[in-house]
């Protein structure tokens, strides 16, 4: 046996065990590979999502948070589906649900935030602070051992501070005209109300207004009793402002709606992909049916707003004065998670009576949907009811055979143009200030107690008129850098004039006194009640 064959037979040991080993180590990586490519084909798109975080969890280079990563995912999956399906966070379900229930805990004030400094513009009646004495014109300078002036206080912060658990107690320390020390509080925090109807009063003697701000559990109780209040005064003509109001509970506005129409109308009705068709009907004679109606809308009318002002208009119940509401149609379940957050998911579309979607397109993304009441602007859209482009393809009947068009958003039987007159320069650097409301305020400040005899919007028309409060706003913008300007104020002086006496009248007896005196440079109302004299307006009592 030559040299090279003896090492080879000595060798031959040693290269089978380092096969055998790579062999297991080959193996073995292969194994693993394919069992990674396993874990990382799900069954579906689903599956993907939590195999990425359990790959991260076990993998990545850095330790990560996974719970702000997914809180981040999230919210930008969901931009994926429609504007309006969303993710609420378990940290702002409070807020949610004390908006939609229509209450939270609190000491029960209005605030306003001047000059770093919170003033009490208003207290809750039967609210806590009200038991305790505290009054409309308070500062509170500190909560608990904070200080609350001079600091740049936000809203948020204020709220943060003075909201808390029905019971719990927060110590407030008021700075009031005619005492050199502040005035310390312990307030015991209880349940506020959160209303929907801003405001219900008579115009004259037989038209009543109410303004409803939103849909919420208790607004249809709210509701009516404001419809009560102005039957017993009279009313057999009602206005119905639904104005900015952006939407709510379904179950508030089906049985509103309900007070103005027949047994077995149809309210509206629902449907999509997996959910079948749904409708939704007048189960009684409304106590109002019959009465002459009108519904006033604008741009930022939506959802709730839109299927109240649907289900007059296609049952020609009464007329829809303003402009073309918002477009906001779309049916969400809210779905709880474990941890105290939730999703409201789309599920369906709402259609009016007579077939129309109310929801407006967003197939074109977010940015583009959000930006459409811009555009409408720019089109002109807001000046002339001729810019709005009708289609008969969009065309649908009410159920007397009249012409509605759908396209996403009601349109209303009248339009009324923005109002534009009256704007001046003088007028938009004023605005940009916000000089009127912090006069109004200051004003109010000072002169409370005379103020404080006054008892309708009228009486405080003709209190400051005979005080030429027009020419004191101006002296006082002037202060405040703002030179007076003859010809701005020639433009604009009855707006100003208005707003200050409406403001001011607001801070002393509240939103009865506002309405009633900004209501004279309001051209919607001021179109709505010429309206109701007509003899043929829309009205059906069948």
């Amino acid at each position: 046996m030559d040299n090279r064959t003896r090492k080879i037979v000595i060798w031959m040991p040693v290269f089978l065990a380092v096969a055998v080993i790579v062999g297991i180590f080959l193996g073995a990586k292969l194994q693993s590979r394919m069992q990674l490519s396993t874990r990382t084909t799900p069954a579906n798109s689903a599956g993907k999502v939590g195999l990425i975080m359990n790959l991260i969890d076990e993998n990545y280079v850095d330790t990560v948070d996974s719970k702000k990563i997914v809180e981040a995912a999230i919210p930008e999956m969901l931009k994926q589906l429609d504007p309006h399906t969303v993710y609420i966070p378990a940290k702002d379900m409070q807020e949610v649900s004390e908006e939609m229930s229509g209450n939270f805990s609190g000491i029960g004030v209005q605030f306003s935030i001047q000059n770093d400094t919170i003033m009490v513009i208003d207290v809750i009646s039967g609210g806590p602070s009200q038991k305790l004495g505290i009054r409309a014109g308070d500062r509170i300078v500190k909560v608990n051992d904070s200080i609350m002036a001079g600091v740049k206080v936000t809203n948020e912060k204020v709220l943060k501070k003075l909201r808390g658990e029905k019971g719990t107690k927060v110590n407030v320390s008021i700075a009031r005209k005619g005492f050199a020390e502040l005035i310390p509080f312990e307030i015991k925090r209880g349940e506020i109300p959160l209303t929907s109807i801003d405001v219900s009063y008579m115009i004259d003697n037989k038209i009543g207004y109410i303004k409803v701000g939103r849909f919420a559990e208790k607004t249809y109780e709210e509701f009516i009793n404001g419809l009560n209040k102005l039957d017993k005064a009279g009313a057999d003509q009602i206005i119905i402002d639904l104005r900015g109001n952006p939407g709510g509970y379904l179950g508030a506005v089906i049985k509103m709606v309900n007070e103005f129409l027949d047994n077995g109308e149809l309210v509206v009705y629902t449907e999509g992909r997996t959910q079948p068709k749904r409708t939704f009907n007048a189960d009684k004679k409304g106590k109002y049916f019959g009465k002459k109606v009108v519904v006033l809308v604008d741009e930022y009318s939506a959802s709730a707003s839109e299927i109240f002002a649907g289900a007059i208009q296609d049952n020609d119940r009464g007329t829809i004065i303003g402009r073309r509401t918002f477009g906001k149609g779309l049916v969400q379940e809210q779905i709880p998670f474990y941890d105290g957050s939730a999703m409201r998911l789309t599920v369906a579309r709402y259609y009016t009576p007579a077939g129309r979607c109310i929801q407006k397109s967003y197939i074109k993304g977010l940015d583009d949907y959000y930006g459409d009441i811009s555009r409408r602007y720019a089109h002109g859209e807001f000046e002339q009811k001729d810019s709005i482009h009708y289609s008969d393809t969009l065309k649908y009947y009410t159920r007397m055979k009249r012409v509605v068009y759908g396209g996403g958003g009601i349109m209303p039987d009248i339009f009324v143009a923005a109002d534009t007159t009256g704007f001046s320069g003088y007028y938009g650097k004023i605005t940009q200030k916000g000089l009127v409301y912090q006069f109004a305020f200051e004003y109010s400040d000072k002169y409370r107690d005379e103020l404080g005899k006054l008892k309708t919007g009228k009486d405080f028309e003709t209190y400051l008129l005979q005080r030429k409060i027009l020419s004191l706003f101006a002296e006082y913008a002037a202060r405040k850098g703002i030179a007076t300007d003859p010809k701005g104020l020639a433009t604009s002086g009855k707006i100003l004039k208005t707003q200050l006496m409406a403001y001011i009248s607001r801070n002393i007896i509240g939103e009865v006194g506002f309405y009633s005196v900004i209501s004279k440079i309001d051209p919607t109302l001021i179109e709505a009640i010429k309206a109701l004299d007509k003899k043929d307006l829309l009205v059906q009592s069948n």
